[in-house]
């Protein structure tokens, strides 16, 4: 029997705690349809990866492996698979109802994956996927931003949250679609992040947003992204909005939300998970698989820049702790990313 190496969960715990993750050996999977086996060379950890680790009343009876933000080559394929070949240098975010990332060898269907940017190396790869995809699909699928920066010309977007991972990237799409780009941010470090990214103005998301976004000149925005605290910052977002605007979020709410505010604008709001498309298999499902090329693209072409700023090695349970640990501080810059089995 061929087995790997991984690093999962049986409870769930505080991360300080030596069993919130663990060293693993486990059954190395085969792939069947349009599945990739892939090897594991570099993971990055995000919130999801937190949220589904926090603490809760309940035991695994097997080992729950997390990680959706993948770059390794693909070691073998099923045998629908069309995409790709062994060899192929790939990069992905994986799916919330299958096992995680974090293991040697990995399952990934073919439709959610794209061709690694030829110019980075696996750790800046594994930085972008699932930011990539996030700020992608908010922006173009889920706001409806034109790809013509022609026709986005004069339109602004509020990004709360600009500092972050999925916002460093949106930043940079927006920029790259046309919009004019306002970013959120709290401190004077992330608001220098932000700018280098490519936001053009940055307001305090700690203070009222339309007295600031008057004094930069601005009396609303067409779009808004939220990658920060949906119920702390819901009723400035109702105001800043534009009439005919739209606000999307990736941020769940503790409460529900009052759309109420939004009538009289004709102004919507909508939902971003990026998992979506996997989870369901929808039939637009291979998009994920263009997009990821695209960025990889943009990549290559100097377009976009990767947004990792924290390296770790070698990919185990201590090394993965210490970056759920960095990820759970919520004062991240950019994206911490695991390297290397051993």
């Amino acid at each position: 029997m061929n087995m790997m190496k991984a690093v999962g969960l049986q409870k769930y715990l505080p991360i300080q705690e030596k069993d919130s993750l663990l060293d693993l050996t486990l059954e190395k999977p085969v792939p069947q349809g349009r599945d990739l086996l892939v090897r594991v060379k570099a993971v990055s950890v995000n919130p999801v990866d937190v949220k589904v680790r926090s603490p809760k009343d309940r035991v695994e009876s097997a080992p729950k492996v997390l990680g959706w933000d993948v770059a390794g080559v693909v070691e073998e394929v099923g045998e629908s698979v069309t995409l790709f070949r062994p060899g192929d240098e790939v990069y992905y975010a994986g799916s919330i109802t299958r096992p995680g990332g974090n293991s040697e060898f990995h399952l990934v269907d073919e439709r959610i994956v794209g061709y690694k940017p030829k110019s980075l190396d696996f750790a800046e790869a594994a930085a972008l996927p699932l930011t990539a995809i996030t700020a992608w699909e908010s922006l173009f699928d889920r706001l409806g931003v034109s790809h013509d920066p022609a026709e986005n010309a004069g339109k602004t977007v509020l990004i709360i949250g600009a500092a972050g991972g999925v916002g460093s990237i949106a930043v940079q799409i927006a920029r790259r679609a046309g919009l004019t780009v306002i970013g959120t941010a709290s401190r004077q470090e992330s608001a220098e992040w932000a700018k280098s990214y490519g936001a053009q103005h940055i307001i305090s998301h700690y203070k009222p947003f339309v007295p600031q976004l008057q004094e930069q000149g601005f009396s609303s925005v067409d779009y808004i992204l939220c990658l920060n605290e949906t119920d702390q910052h819901w009723e400035q977002m109702m105001e800043a909005i534009a009439p005919q605007g739209k606000i999307c979020s990736i941020v769940e709410t503790d409460t529900p939300l009052n759309l109420l505010p939004l009538k009289m604008k004709s102004a919507a709001f909508v939902w971003e998970t990026m998992f979506t498309r996997a989870k369901y298999e929808t039939a637009d499902m291979i998009e994920q698989h263009h997009l990821l090329n695209k960025v990889a693209e943009w990549v290559d072409a100097g377009k976009l820049r990767t947004t990792l700023t924290k390296r770790l090695a070698p990919i185990h349970a201590e090394t993965l702790r210490k970056a759920h640990e960095l990820v759970e501080t919520g004062a991240m810059i950019g994206k911490v990313v695991v390297e290397r089995f051993e």
